[in-house]
């Protein structure tokens, strides 16, 4: 199951299929007894999928089966002892993907000449993704992160291992000499090497960084890399060797302050907005305002969902099982926002105040 969605990524998904393309979100649930449904729900979700194949005249029974077959081997991948919160199906003639997401998506089938991509999308700002490199004198490993966990990665050329040092035993004892590990010049282009595989990385998916290591790494890459030159440098020895858990636990303390430190940043810039005039809240002008473009940074409360209803002017309220409601609106806003280059900030629940759960400031 994929999950990790990159810019290029993201613009493959969005590439035109022949028609029908077809999305399959369902929510799914991370613990019991919550999960009992899941599978039920998911096989449910992929018979509409096939129903609504069956009943479009625009598809003919060759591409239909293609399809159908497509959509049984997504879900023959799927593993639901992994899961998170919501999940995306995609299907199309000749291929299938399945993707698990870190935020709930709304019950939906879609058939389209493109996959439906807004609901990975803000799964993937609201999940705030981040790299975590370990580095020692002998290994270097990279970790994935976000929604509170990571978990190793094995992208790249990761994990690395140094080649054994070519020490000089008769010289060591006859003066003495045992140089630092990080002096030796095994270990200097070893984590050289290291900085130029991490560059490639984020080259190709664009994270936070966190270094973690003892004082002599992190100052040797300060000193000879040009990657993590950007990143933030957490001195913790041993993670090279460590556990997901360990390296979660060291890292996680950063990562409560910067999010402290944004949530307030955000609430700062919003108040200054109310004063200039360029502030915006609620789902109607939001939504109205992203779709021209004119939104510079939109906050939305991590948790904020609600269901609205298109009447050609204005988004009204709606009930899930109205035929035109659309269940993720804010999950549209946001995409709609990062399309025309805002900046989306998820913050906690309640920290937007007075405002219903979504506020941002206008470029104009």
């Amino acid at each position: 199951m994929e999950h990790d969605l990159s810019p290029t990524t993201l613009a493959e998904l969005r590439r035109p299929r022949p028609y029908p393309a077809v999305s399959v979100l369902t929510p799914t649930h991370r613990r019991e007894p919550d999960n009992a449904q899941d599978s039920v729900r998911l096989r449910n979700a992929v018979a509409e999928a096939k129903k609504q194949l069956q009943d479009d005249p625009a598809v003919t029974r060759e591409r239909r089966m293609e399809v159908s077959r497509e959509l049984d081997r997504a879900l023959a991948e799927v593993d639901l002892t992994h899961a998170e919160d919501g999940l995306a199906l995609f299907a199309a003639p000749g291929e299938h993907q399945v993707w698990t997401l870190a935020r709930s998506v709304p019950e939906r089938v879609v058939l389209s000449d493109t996959f439906l991509t807004r609901n990975l999308v803000a799964a993937q700002v609201a999940e705030r993704p981040f790299w975590v490199l370990s580095v020692a004198a002998d290994r270097v490993r990279l970790w994935s992160g976000g929604a509170g966990r990571v978990v190793e990665d094995r992208t790249g050329g990761f994990p690395m291992d140094r080649p054994p040092l070519d020490f000089d035993p008769e010289r060591q004892e006859r003066i003495g000499d045992a140089p630092s590990t990080f002096r030796d010049e095994t270990t200097r282009r070893f984590l050289r090497d290291a900085d130029t595989e991490m560059g490639r990385v984020l080259r190709a998916h664009p994270r936070p960084l966190y270094v973690t290591g003892p004082q002599p790494a992190l100052s040797l890459l300060e000193e000879t890399g040009n990657t993590v030159r950007d990143a933030v440098l957490v001195p913790h020895g041993g993670l090279a060797h460590g556990t997901a858990e360990a390296v979660w636990q060291a890292v996680r303390p950063v990562l409560d302050d910067e999010a402290r430190g944004a949530v307030e940043a955000v609430a700062r810039e919003l108040d200054a907005a109310r004063g200039r005039k360029d502030f915006a809240a609620g789902v109607d002008e939001l939504w109205e305002s992203a779709h021209a473009g004119r939104v510079r940074l939109l906050a939305v409360e991590e948790n904020y969902k609600v269901t609205m209803r298109d009447d050609g002017e204005h988004l009204l309220p709606a009930d899930s099982g109205d035929l035109d409601a659309r269940e993720d609106i804010v999950d549209e806003i946001v995409e709609q926002c990062l399309e025309t280059g805002a900046d989306v900030r998820f913050v906690p629940d309640g920290a937007l105040g007075e405002v219903d759960g979504i506020a941002g400031v206008l470029r104009y």
